[in-house]
């Protein structure tokens, strides 16, 4: 019954298309990184403004993120991801053209609307696609995250170093176009739409506010200051906020509404397991990774000396794990089952990470590095499949954006962290040049040593929380799945 309804030739293409949409968005946010310091050269601003072409991408895309993807659920998927295609192309064309620094920061504020592209696509391909294809093709867009990684970082440094960092923007203005019309023309509508139901722009509004303040003062706060009254009066403005928005969603929904924040659907075993445990995975990777590109740039004997597009071509050793075993993973996962490899990837990349702490030479360190992006790829795919075949797919937008905006939050909190640990073990080294000696703090061993062990320690403590998770695939779970799918098909027709 279910071949009948499903074109694998058309979901083939889609799942390419969704795969190489979350390549070149990697590539637009990725490339960007390398080039922070010739914008605050251009701008004429200092290291801590610039921070803001970051934090305000993300602090858009936090708190978009529950509100497209309940827009998603009831007006269609790919209705939503057209529109939010549209946008992100506007803002990517011309944020290279920005004047000046208020102006970029404007248009990087509405890019961060492309936070919202993978959750989108996550729920068309559960709605769209045959039920053994949901897996690998889950899995696949999850490894597209390396893909982006591997490509963004040096190709973004050489560009940025060769025609400026303008450059890095216009060169992907066709590409993004281009996967806008396919996504407008190719893609079709989700089955499953609901627009009689009422969007809660109020709890909307209620939840993106909280959201973007914490949001906001976790990724301004090195700059700030950890104690100083902005950081710490955000933060807890923000933290308050979030009480009004539970009882306000608590009444919206008695009073028989459909409220943006689901307590209900967010409360499901395998929903708030895969929530927390990628905000956990999200805090310790991008700890440990800012750690990693730290330690490959800073001067020898404390770090690997290496240049800018040294460090981004030494990080295409994790995107390639990445990649490969996405694609494993997609092609074992039904058959072993998704918390036994959850629970894998999730030891891998801890261990990795322990590796890395012991401090090994530069080619250790990439087989480390390589190790990590295996496990975490593994672990990813396994939690995005975990999440998107436990929850109904009329809900599937609202639950995969929520669990994006978790994984953010997690990813916030833990690259200020980061900075803060480097910056507490220091050790101070003297260079000699025509203006005289020149004194220059390093992170030292004890720093990144920190850093790995609680990186690695967030992935060990994840593989409790998986522990306790109801598994949906797997030769014990065939059966089963396949009866809930008929019949939900069944219900629909």
């Amino acid at each position: 019954m279910e071949e009948q309804k499903y074109d694998k030739k058309y979901a083939n293409f889609v799942m390419i298309l969704l795969a190489m949409i979350i390549v070149a968005v990697m590539y637009v946010e990725g490339m960007l990184t390398p080039s922070l310091p010739s914008i605050a050269e251009g701008f004429h601003i200092t290291v801590d403004q610039v921070s803001l072409v970051l934090s305000t991408y993300l602090i858009t895309g936090v708190a978009l993120s529950p509100i497209v993807g309940k827009l998603a659920d009831i007006y269609g998927k790919k209705k939503m991801m057209s529109i939010v295609m549209i946008i992100y192309a506007i803002a990517v064309s011309v944020t290279g053209f920005s004047p000046n620094f208020t102006f970029m920061v404007a248009s990087r504020a509405v890019q961060g609307v492309g936070l919202t592209i993978m959750p989108l696509g996550m729920s068309l391909i559960r709605e769209e696609f045959p039920k053994d294809m949901v897996p690998k093709a889950q899995a696949l867009i999850s490894g597209m995250f390396g893909a982006g990684f591997a490509i963004s970082l040096p190709l973004g440094s050489l560009i940025s170093n060769e025609f400026g960092w303008r450059w890095t923007y216009h060169t992907a203005i066709p590409f993004i176009f281009l996967l806008a019309i396919l996504t407008i023309v190719k893609v079709h509508e989700s089955k499953y739409r609901r627009p009689d139901v009422k969007v809660d722009y109020i709890g909307a509004l209620a939840l993106g506010t909280p959201l973007a303040l914490v949001v906001l003062a976790l990724s301004e706060g090195s700059s700030w200051g950890w104690t100083s009254p902005l950081f710490l009066g955000m933060t807890i403005v923000g933290l308050a906020l979030f009480v009004p928005m539970f009882m306000y969603e608590s009444y919206y929904h008695r009073k028989g509404g459909e409220s943006i924040f689901d307590i209900k659907l967010l409360s499901k075993r395998n929903v708030l397991i895969s929530n927390i445990t990628l905000t956990v995975a999200g805090f310790g990777m991008y700890l440990s990774m800012q750690a990693l590109s730290y330690k490959f740039e800073t001067p020898k004997p404390f770090g690997f000396g290496l240049s800018i597009l040294g460090t981004g071509l030494s990080m295409v050793a994790f995107a390639i794990g990445m990649i490969i075993f996405a694609v494993l993973t997609g092609k074992v996962i039904s058959r072993i089952g998704i918390k036994p490899l959850a629970i894998v990837g999730a030891i891998v990349t801890g261990i990795g990470f322990l590796l890395i702490a012991t401090s090994p030479g530069y080619l250790m360190t990439l087989v480390f590095e390589f190790m990590i992006g295996s496990g975490m790829s593994v672990m990813n795919a396994s939690l995005i499949n975990l999440l998107v075949l436990s929850v109904e797919p009329q809900n599937m937008g609202l639950a995969t954006s929520m669990n994006s905006t978790f994984r953010y939050l997690g990813s916030s909190i833990g690259a200020p962290v980061a900075g803060a640990l480097l910056s507490a073990f220091v050790v101070q080294s003297f260079v000699k040049s025509s203006a005289g000696t020149v004194s220059f703090l390093f992170p030292d061993k004890t720093a990144y040593f920190f850093a790995f062990a609680l990186g690695a320690l967030s992935f060990f403590a994840t593989v409790f929380m998986i522990i306790f998770a109801r598994e949906v695939l797997g030769n014990r779970k065939a059966a089963r799945v396949k009866k809930s799918n008929d019949d939900l098909i069944s219900a629909v027709e």
